[in-house]
């Protein structure tokens, strides 16, 4: 069966918010000359929180604001991830992502390929979730050159 080369993959970015992560694979997808296109959450973290409380009303409690945020959210995560050819979940070192765990198994429920992305230092933290990734990459470099093979079926050496 042979790949038709001109469909391009979509690859999820989900995860962490506060480094370049994103912008660094990027960078490395579009300096490859892949065929892909990266879709990611609401990265605007003022946006994310306030978006159900500021399109349906401010509710009476915080956990009742968190979770019209959160709901109002899921509408284009899980139509993402839902769409996705890959996912790529980054775990940063400053803040616990429950939200990125969450993705990661919602992907892998899917049967989606998911490529975790995160420091050594959080390798048995993450363990459950690294065991249901199909690769675990401590770089973005190492994500686009996973994508560049995934995609090409050719080794870049």
């Amino acid at each position: 069966m042979t790949y038709n080369d001109d469909m391009p993959w979509t690859v999820y970015l989900s995860g962490e918010i506060h480094t370049d992560w994103r912008e660094e694979i990027t960078k490395g997808v579009e300096g490859a000359g892949l065929n892909a296109v990266l879709t990611s959450p609401v990265t605007a973290h003022a946006d994310s929180d306030d978006c159900g409380a500021t399109i349906l009303g401010e509710p009476e409690s915080a956990f009742f604001r968190d979770q019209l945020g959160a709901r109002v959210n899921a509408i284009r995560t899980r139509k993402l991830i839902e769409d996705a050819d890959v996912v790529v979940v980054r775990f940063g070192d400053k803040y616990r992502q429950w939200n990125a765990a969450f993705d990661a198994g919602y992907a892998s429920a899917l049967g989606k390929a998911v490529i975790t992305l995160h420091d050594p230092s959080l390798t048995h933290a993450l363990k459950e979730v690294d065991g249901a990734a199909l690769a675990v990459a401590e770089t973005p470099a190492q994500v686009v050159r996973i994508l560049q093979y995934a995609l090409s079926g050719i080794l870049q050496r």
